[in-house]
């Protein structure tokens, strides 16, 4: 947040995708927390200050908080930018107790209103270091008792639990291990844990063999980020090969690198199913860091060498399937690409086609913004007469829709209409009357404004007498399919006396 130019105590949110990705303590203390929806943070926290996500730039700015981290605790883990976890066993005997090792850290970050907070498990330890507390060992599952279970981050599961009356993480923990997992599944009894201050990283890691280690030397050294990023993509499928090959997946990553001057920089990072871009992204976010002009602490020198090692693996559990076939991975690395688009470019960016029935091309499909609900966010009546229909209408528009344009469907629908001229052959306006009878045949057509050309074809009209119980949104249009002698295949409506093209066929 300081390194977008807010102030510490100013309330500031980053947005992904339209939804809360990160916040400042200010703004967490105005009710905004991660997941929320954009309208929702600005309902709780008026004057709420909004910055688009950027991963790349908050790990060049978190690189200095790291390296004055790394100052008293060395094996330090970033989880995500903004976030990185320590064990304390070693650092907290050095300098006099918990306490003492949390106020030298605070003081050192406190120039971008950082904290630290010390506790059982890395999930409680990020809750207390937003507290600004040290937890004594034992009393994570008291301390964590009284959050909501939205801080689980899980968005489904919290509604779920809230509906059925269970509003804190103590009361989920109350609440048999084996009845969790039957209700709720494996991810449902990974909340049940964290809830109970158990750890969330895997039981299984363990320190694979130092032959996985992969090592890439950059002659000349490199740099600039791209030179290095382009080594670390392909160490980073290499290093996923060999994992699947021993059907191992890693946990967490130590990136090294070397430079021209003898410096070594190291940092770790922890994982979740890894993929190869998700690896390489990590490495690009940490040598983004190291090499930006406005890291202080950065080498002196180009990188000659780059090594990935995995410090802790897990047994690979596999691809799943989705049910008809497909494969889930990849389905999810397709949503994660989009979300990224919206991310960079706005909800609106990228959009998912709903069906919704309707007679006009422009009124049968819905554009809905990717990750919201499917189902559309206006209702349209599938019928004008009682006989062909019941009110309201199904939701995808199958049954009957007099005066529907029949197949095939236009290529392109117009945003805007486009204003249109359709003569008989005397010149003579054609009109369509209140029976939908036409006044004549069409027999030349000049699209806005343009020359005049003639029809060679034509099909219509199809009148139709939408909403009449609504004064203020009945309408009375017919329309009319044209080809003209160029080829040309347009999509015509003809209402209030007014011609227009709706849309054009291919």
């Amino acid at each position: 947040m300081t390194a977008a130019g807010f102030p510490p105590d100013e309330p500031v949110a980053v947005m992904f995708a339209n939804r809360v990705v990160a916040c400042s303590a200010a703004a967490r203390r105005g009710g905004v927390q991660r997941g929320l929806r954009r309208r929702q943070a600005e309902a709780r926290c008026p004057g709420l200050q909004l910055v688009a996500h950027d991963p790349d730039g908050d790990a060049r700015a978190f690189e200095p908080v790291v390296a004055a981290v790394e100052a008293f605790c060395p094996r330090l883990e970033i989880v995500r930018p903004g976030v990185c976890a320590v064990a304390t066993r070693g650092p907290s005997r050095y300098f006099g107790g918990d306490d003492a090792l949390a106020a030298r850290v605070t003081e050192a970050v406190a120039h971008v209103g950082g904290r630290a907070g010390i506790a059982d498990g890395s999930f409680a330890a990020e809750l207390a270091a937003r507290a600004g507390r040290v937890i004594p060992p034992g009393e994570t599952p008291t301390f964590l008792s009284t959050f909501s279970v939205n801080v689980l981050e899980r968005p489904e599961l919290a509604d779920l639990l809230h509906r059925l009356g269970i509003h804190t993480l103590g009361a989920f923990a109350a609440l048999p291990a084996t009845s969790v997992l039957a209700r709720f599944g494996t991810d449902g009894l990974a909340a049940h844990r964290l809830a109970s201050g158990e750890d969330e990283r895997p039981l299984s890691a363990r320190i694979p063999p130092p032959e996985l280690d992969v090592t890439a030397e950059l002659d000349p050294p490199a740099e600039r980020v791209e030179t290095a990023v382009f080594a670390a993509r392909g160490l980073a499928h290499q290093l996923c090969d060999e994992l699947s090959a021993r059907g191992l997946a890693v946990s967490c990553l130590r990136v090294e690198a070397e430079t021209e001057h003898g410096e070594t920089l190291v940092r770790r990072w922890r994982l979740e199913g890894a993929t190869p871009l998700a690896l390489a992204e990590r490495v690009r976010w940490q040598l983004d860091g190291w090499l930006s002009d406005a890291n202080p602490h950065g080498p002196t020198a180009g990188l000659t060498l780059l090594r990935l090692v995995p410090e802790e693996v897990l047994p690979d559990e596999g691809r799943q399937l989705g049910f008809w076939g497909g494969d889930r991975a990849l389905d999810d690395r397709a949503a994660r690409a989009l979300l990224h688009v919206q991310g960079l470019l706005g909800p609106e960016a990228v959009t998912t086609a709903v069906p919704t029935g309707g007679r006009g091309p422009a009124e049968q499909v819905q554009l809905v913004p990717w990750g919201d609900a499917r189902a559309p966010t206006s209702s349209v009546l599938a019928v004008d007469n009682p006989v062909y229909g019941r009110y309201p209408p199904p939701e995808r528009g199958e049954e009957p829709w007099p005066g529907r344009v029949p197949a095939p469907s236009p290529a392109a629908v117009h945003v805007h209409s486009i204003r249109a001229e359709v003569v008989d052959a005397n010149n003579e306006p054609v009109t369509v009357s209140g029976r939908g009878e036409p006044s004549a045949e069409p027999s030349r057509i000049s699209v806005d404004g343009g020359r005049w050309t003639d029809v060679s074809a034509w099909a219509g009209p199809w009148p139709v007498d939408e909403r009449w119980w609504d004064p203020e949104a009945h309408r009375r249009r017919a329309r009319w399919q044209v080809v003209t002698a160029d080829g040309t295949a347009h999509l015509l409506a003809i209402e209030g006396g007014r011609w227009s093209v709706e849309a054009t066929y291919d």
